[in-house]
Order: structure tokens, then C-alpha cells, then sequence
């Protein structure tokens, strides 16, 4: 029965998984860059759409790998009142053109429908099992009595017709039809009554030329089975793209929230100098009219943490979309802490560049989506190559009937064969000009040309980016490590005018300006680790290495799970400040 069972499809998950309540705490959500992409593999509602994409691809194959049906006459048409050719009175009159009736399977019957079928459509590749059986009662009136001898023929028929077919993979087809005619009559000349006239006919066909040959007739399964592979690297892409896209989000809230703690920093140190400028008036050392110029910077510090803060949680938005796919009470008005800081090695070690391509062609989703495609394009050159044939059909095909008032006689007369009939034929059709399928093969042979030229350019561009994009992390390490030497140079310019200030050799105007300069210094190094971990993740998303680097699987994504427990790192929740 589970082929007339509608297939189970489970409900759409719409509640975002106990991972993302399980990291928050008082109103903290505390995040790692491996809980961030966890959250977003389990609930991100675009990646739950593409996942979708696989399965559809798998159900199409499956309707692919059934075949199409053939064109030609079903063996279950209703038949009310038919009758084999000779049977009884209604039967000989028929046969004789005195009476017209509804069924009648004479002879070969409908092999002639059967060779109608051209072009490159498909045979069924599901067998199918047909059965119709009809019940009549039909009365004729008799303008001749001569062979009925009655002025009104009451006939009660039963047909039963069975038939089974099973389409090739080579082009052709095989039919089996039983059919069983019962009838029963008032005629008094009819001396067999009631009679049965069962029938068995085996049917078969071949395309040749078009159609023929198992390249012919499944090269869209073979397409079909290539799609499937490209929806899972498709969706592939999809995860890659979204954790590339998480990673961005998560170092721009770490970026956010060093440059608040640095505007913090900046705020205490001009609050310490406007203290110690208060106290110097006091004590007389200064004149009064400088404690409104350290006012002044540290209201000016003030607002730099204003507009820190507001940044940091303008970046918290986007991050709390990616990772939840419903509105969340909790979620929204949580604050997303985020645990690990953006860690730069001593060094990059990159490969050389040639490696960094070769690794990019073999790793990148699309590129391979791009290979399936191409494939495809050959397979499906055969849609138009094929038809560049004629068309040809040989076709045979035997039954065997009986005739008797017993179904059992009937049928033995059938087994015994003692009433064979066998029939063949070839049939051919060909257009003289053939301009339409030679136009359809020539426009799809150039377009394949043009898929190759295209998927060249592609390939050089993407090597001219990779080059690119390692240009820029060697730049943003070069930009990295002179943030840090003009931080510590203004670190000690600050210290030295503080300690000359002190000496009464200096001037709040020059410690202002040395504290600006060192707030300055310390944003550009906070920006240049920013611009550092960005560069690091569009590099590994350009060479399609942002799975493997980040230890995420392709079956995670499928499945919408990530294996393993989330718990807030220790230390975090106790307001430790966050790991190196």
C-alpha cells in the first residue's frame, strides 16, 4: 500500500531551539563564536528555507526515474455492450455491417495508436496495472430478423479487461491485456448462449533511430541525479555564506564593544585629569579658569561613550536576527555579551597563491554548482541531438481467443492456442528539411560553448579576488601592527606631557591634545583588529574554507542540529572580564 500513501512531511519547525535560552543569564546573552554559529545552523529562517532545496531535488529524481507516459490508447476504455467479432447474434451482425456496436476487439486492435509516439519523451518506467469491467443491458430492435429471429435483441454483457505495461529504458514498450467478453441473449438462433469469448494479446514496440538506446532515455535521470547533487552544494553554499556572514556580524559587536571599552578608558582618564586639575586649584597651584577646559574634555569623552554604546548596540541587532528565527520577549531584551575577543596570530603563513586558487577551485560550493551545470548542459544535449533523427517504431504482437459457452472450455481453447493470430509492422516518419531540429541542435551547442567561455571568465576572476583578498589581510596585518606601535608611542607621549605638566613645564591645552591623540590611537588599533578578522573570514570564505575552519559539516546543516551542549564559559556571568 505505501505507494497509494501520501508521503509523511513533518511540520515546520517555528521555535527557536533551548540553546539560545540556555546561554542567558540576567538579562545577558553571553555568545562564543562557536555557540553564534550554532544558534544560527538550528535557527536561521533563510538557511531553513534552503534546506527545502535537497529534498525537492531528491523527489524530482524520484519522478524522473518513473518515466513519462506514452502517448497511445489505454486498454480500460468503457466498452457498454461490446462483444467479440462473431459472438453470438450482436457479434455476427457487426461483423457483417448489419449492427453497429460500442466495443468490438476484433483484430490487432490498437497497435496502430501505439506508433503515434515520437519525439524524445520518455517511456513509463513504472509498471501499470489496469483493470475495467463493464456491465450492460441493451436492447436493438431488429429491422432483419433473418439471423436473430426476434423484432427485439436483449443483450447482457460483462466486460472484463486487464491490462499491464512496462515502458524500456531502451525506447520501447511491453503490454499484456486479458479481455473477457460474457454474453447472454434472447435470439433463438443463437446456439451458444450465454457464451464467453475470452482474449490474451502481448503487445511490444521499439523506437529506433530517435529515441532509441538507454543514452536517449535516461539522460534525465542522469540530469535529475546531478541536480540532486547540485542542491546539496547549493545549500552547501548557503551555510557557508551564513556562517561567513555570522562571523562578520559577531567581529563587528566584538569591534563595538572594544571601542566602548575604549571610550571608557578615555572617559576615565580625562575624568582623573579633571580631579586632579580641581584639586591643583585648590591647593592654588592653578588658576581657576582651566577646571572648565578639563570639564569640557571630559563632557567631550562623554559623548564619544555615547555614540560607542549606541554603535555597539545598533551591532547587536543584525546578530540577534541571524541567530533566532521567531520574535523572542527573552531575546530582544537581552544584551548580546560577546565571550571570545579577535585573536591574531604572529602569523598568517599563507600558501602560495597558485595553492590558494587550486584549494578554492576544488573547495568552493558554487564553483562545483557551476561543474554540475555545465554537466548538465552535455546531458541535456541530447534532448536535441536525438531529434535530429527520424523516427521509427517496429512493432509485434500475438493474442490468442476462444470461444465457448463455458469459461472453461473458453479458456483452454486459449492455452491450447488453437485460435493464434499474430501481427507486425515498422513505421517511419521523417521531415525532408529538418530546419527545426537542427536549429534547436545548433543554438544549444553554441550556448554550451558560451557556458564554457563563461565558466573560464569566472574561474580567472575568481583567482584575480583570491590574489586580492590576500593582498588585503597582509595589508590589514601591516595596518594591525602599525596601530599598535602608534597607540604605544601615544601612550608614552601622554605619560611624558602628564609628567611635565606635573613640573608645571606643560599645559592642560597639550594634555588635552595628547589624550585625544591617544584615544585616537586606541580606536584606530581597536578598527585595525576589526579590519584584520574580517579580512581573515572573507579570505577563508573565498577559498570555501569557512566550514572547515570553523569545524561546522554539512550534515549539520542538513539536519538543523549542532551536536553538543552550550554553556556560559566560566567566569563570564560573574562579570570576569571576557577571554584573550
Amino acid at each position: 500500500m505505501r505507494p497509494y500513501l501520501a508521503p509523511v512531511v513533518p511540520p515546520v519547525r517555528m521555535a527557536n531551539t533551548v540553546r539560545l535560552h540556555d546561554l542567558i543569564r540576567a538579562g545577558q546573552l553571553y555568545l562564543t563564536v562557536k555557540d553564534a554559529l550554532a544558534l544560527a545552523v538550528e535557527n536561521n529562517l533563510n538557511l531553513e528555507v534552503q534546506r527545502y532545496e535537497p529534498l525537492l531535488a531528491d523527489w524530482n529524481l524520484q519522478r524522473l526515474q518513473g518515466g513519462g507516459a506514452l502517448r497511445g490508447a489505454s486498454g480500460n476504455s468503457v466498452q457498454v455492450g461490446a462483444v467479440a467479432s462473431g459472438q453470438g447474434v450482436i457479434g455476427t451482425e457487426e461483423s457483417a455491417g448489419q449492427a453497429s456496436g460500442n466495443g468490438g476487439n476484433g483484430g490487432g486492435g490498437g497497435q496502430n495508436n501505439q506508433i503515434q509516439q515520437v519525439g524524445l519523451q520518455v517511456p513509463s518506467y513504472d509498471p501499470v496495472l489496469t483493470n475495467a469491467t463493464t456491465f450492460s443491458h441493451v436492447t436493438t430492435p431488429q429491422p432483419i430478423q433473418t439471423v436473430s429471429q426476434t423484432a427485439s435483441l436483449v443483450d447482457n454483457t460483462r466486460v472484463y479487461q486487464t491490462q499491464i505495461q512496462q515502458g524500456l529504458v531502451t525506447g520501447g514498450q511491453i503490454q499484456l491485456t486479458q479481455t473477457e467478453n460474457y454474453l447472454n441473449e434472447n435470439s433463438p438462433g443463437d446456439f451458444i448462449n450465454p457464451s464467453m469469448y475470452p482474449r490474451v494479446q502481448a503487445q511490444i514496440y521499439q523506437r529506433f533511430f530517435q529515441g532509441m538506446g538507454l543514452n536517449a532515455n535516461t539522460y534525465l535521470i542522469r540530469e535529475g541525479k546531478n541536480n540532486v547533487r547540485a542542491a546539496q552544494e547549493s545549500f552547501r553554499s548557503q551555510l557557508l555564506d551564513l556562517a561567513a556572514n555570522v562571523l562578520h556580524l559577531y567581529w563587528t559587536l566584538v569591534s563595538a564593544n572594544e571601542s566602548v571599552r575604549a571610550a571608557e578608558r578615555a572617559l576615565d582618564v580625562a575624568q582623573k585629569f579633571d580631579d586632579d586639575t580641581r584639586e591643583r586649584v585648590r591647593l592654588g597651584v592653578l588658576a581657576g579658569y582651566q577646571i572648565p577646559r578639563a570639564d569640557a574634555e571630559v563632557a567631550r569623552q562623554r559623548q564619544a561613550l555615547a555614540v560607542a554604546q549606541m554603535l555597539e548596540r545598533e551591532s547587536e541587532q543584525p546578530l540577534k536576527e541571524a541567530i533566532s528565527r521567531v520574535e523572542d520577549p527573552l531575546l530582544e531584551t537581552a544584551r548580546i555579551v560577546p565571550v571570545d575577543r579577535i585573536d591574531i596570530p604572529a602569523s598568517d603563513d599563507l600558501p602560495p597563491l597558485r595553492e590558494l586558487v587550486s584549494k578554492a577551485m576544488t573547495g568552493r560550493p558554487d564553483l562545483a554548482v557551476a561543474r554540475i551545470n555545465d554537466e548538465n548542459g552535455a546531458i541535456r544535449a541530447v534532448g536535441t541531438t536525438n531529434p535530429l533523427l527520424p523516427t521509427g517504431i517496429a512493432y509485434a504482437g500475438s493474442w490468442n481467443a476462444g470461444a465457448s459457452g463455458g469459461l472453461g472450455s473458453a479458456l483452454g481453447q486459449v492455452l491450447r492456442r488453437d485460435y493464434p493470430s499474430e501481427y507486425a509492422g515498422v513505421y517511419m516518419s521523417a521531415p525532408l528539411n529538418n530546419r527545426s531540429a537542427q536549429s534547436d541542435y545548433g543554438i544549444d551547442q553554441l550556448q554550451l560553448q558560451q557556458s564554457a567561455l563563461s565558466s573560464q571568465k569566472n574561474r580567472n576572476q575568481i583567482a584575480a579576488d583570491i590574489a586580492n583578498q590576500a593582498v588585503a589581510l597582509k595589508q590589514a596585518r601591516a595596518g594591525y601592527e602599525a596601530a599598535i606601535s602608534a597607540r604605544e608611542l601615544q601612550e608614552q607621549l601622554l605619560q611624558a606631557e602628564q609628567d611635565k605638566f606635573s613640573f608645571g613645564s606643560s599645559s592642560i591645552d597639550n594634555i588635552v591634545l595628547a589624550q585625544r591623540a591617544l584615544v585616537a590611537a586606541q580606536s584606530g588599533e581597536v578598527g585595525a583588529r576589526g579590519t584584520y578578522a574580517h579580512a581573515r573570514v572573507s579570505l577563508d570564505q573565498m577559498l570555501g574554507a569557512t566550514l572547515e575552519v570553523n569545524h561546522l559539516t554539512l550534515e549539520q546543516g542538513e539536519s538543523g542540529r549542532v551536536a553538543g551542549a552550550s554553556t556560559i564559559p566560566e567566569g563570564a556571568a560573574a562579570g570576569d572580564p571576557p577571554k584573550k
